[in-house]
């Protein structure tokens, strides 16, 4: 994590003093529900929340403890004890590190996710907002990057909406695997400690209780969370690519607000840029770099062993982080992108109409002659106009076997462009629900 990709709130949870709150409250809720159980005193636990409850949790005396114990759990316990007293001699009774540790990452992974599906919505709400304002605006399609069918520019932006709104289910899928709790104690078998205190601390967190921990959480649960977010990332760098593409000074279709005073080049005065989606690209393969290491830790040793618990320290904070920043980058991208429907027009006209070959073919077709003979009409007077000699409806006229089939006034009608966009309604209708 680094300042300039981050915000605040999501930062937050990942805080030492966010990470050792949430060890105090599994701790504690554990000693509650032990409490019940008669295993620890009813008063050993109440002193146990009332004084660290509002407790400040020195993280530089923490980590000089840990320095000494090497432990990252005994030295919060030790600092626990400092705070709490002799009753905290009840705290972690018959837990384990990983109860703790793993029940932590839950919980924080859980509210990230949280955070992130709010983003999600945000961006949702633009991507609409914005492909009902140009839902009519006609732009050529582009497949390999050369110009193919028109379509309109509301549909481009309908298709990230739907893009998206499959990425917000998974996330969503995700949380629910990844919300899980386990105390369940060494090597996962509650030897000491009662299945009924796993249930009680999943309750108080809002976690399911996972049903075979081992001593830790299986990580192919966080494999998929993490796979998620690189799916995210790779649906944002998707519709990032499209707006850099369109900024091209050869298209301009499309481009990124630049406020007054911004800047584009130290060298040359005139540049506008495409800095915020060019961001977004390497954000995202920040992000989607995250998740190989994330499949990587699934094959941990028997039981347990400690190998992942490096990467997630790193990864954890990192991929919700920049994740967290590139969603709400992109929503002001989208909601501010500028739109130009000349350039759209202007760029579709320059080839003379070649976008309706298709239709031309098609028309041939029925008009009696075989496919094969359709498309060479068709192409080799596309080829002219690619040559630059002149307009496509002019050249098909003028040639002989397709004059045969098709009058004057079938091919003018074929080069109307409504045509294509017929069934934009249809689309909307099936992205949006309406």
């Amino acid at each position: 994590m680094i300042p300039r990709y981050s915000r605040d709130e999501m930062v937050s949870i990942w805080s030492p003093e966010s990470k050792f709150r949430i060890w105090f409250e599994i701790e504690a809720h554990a000693a509650s529900a032990q409490a019940k159980l008669g295993i620890v005193p009813e008063e050993a636990a109440k002193i146990v929340w009332e004084k660290g409850e509002n407790a400040q949790f020195d993280v530089e005396r923490i980590d000089e403890i840990e320095r000494e114990v090497k432990h990252d759990v005994i030295a919060f316990l030790t600092h626990l004890a400092e705070i709490v007293g002799p009753e905290a001699r009840f705290v972690h009774q018959g837990m384990t590190s990983s109860d703790v540790l793993d029940t932590c990452l839950s919980v924080q992974l859980t509210r990230a996710a949280d955070l992130l599906l709010a983003d999600m919505d945000k961006l949702l709400a633009a991507l609409k907002k914005r492909a009902y304002e140009q839902k009519d605006t006609i732009t050529i399609g582009r497949s390999h990057g050369i110009h193919a069918e028109p379509t309109t520019f509301g549909v481009k932006l309908a298709q990230a909406y739907a893009e998206f709104d499959r990425c917000k289910k998974r996330l969503e899928i995700a949380r629910e695997e990844i919300a899980t709790c386990a105390i369940s104690g060494a090597v996962g078998t509650f030897a000491n400690i009662d299945p009924s205190v796993e249930q009680y601390v999943a309750e108080k967190l809002g976690l399911a209780i996972e049903p075979v921990s081992t001593q830790v959480i299986p990580r192919d649960r966080h494999a998929m969370f993490f796979a998620v977010l690189g799916v995210v990332a790779s649906s944002i760098e998707r519709l990032a690519t499209e707006v850099r593409h369109l900024q091209r000074t050869e298209v301009l279709e499309a481009e990124e607000f630049f406020s007054k005073g911004q800047k584009g080049s130290s060298a040359m005065p005139h540049k506008r840029n495409p800095v915020l989606t060019e961001n977004l690209t390497g954000l995202a393969r920040i992000v989607r770099g995250m998740v190989t290491p994330a499949l990587e830790n699934v094959a941990l040793w028997h039981e347990r062993d400690i190998s992942h618990s490096s990467v997630e320290r790193m990864i954890g904070p990192d991929a919700t982080v920049t994740l967290d920043f590139a969603l709400a980058r992109l929503t002001n991208v989208v909601e501010n992108l500028v739109v130009y429907p000349e350039n759209m027009k202007a760029n579709m006209d320059k080839l003379g109409g070649l976008h309706n070959s298709q239709r031309v073919l098609l028309a041939l077709t029925q008009a009696g002659l075989s496919r094969e003979d359709s498309y060479r009409a068709v192409q080799r007077n596309a080829m002219k106009v690619w040559r630059g000699e002149g307009e496509f409806a002019a050249f098909l006229k003028a040639d002989e076997e397709v004059s045969k089939a098709l009058s004057d006034a079938q091919i003018d009608d074929m080069f109307d462009d409504g045509y294509h966009l017929k069934h934009v309604d249809t689309i909307f209708a099936r992205v949006f629900g309406e």
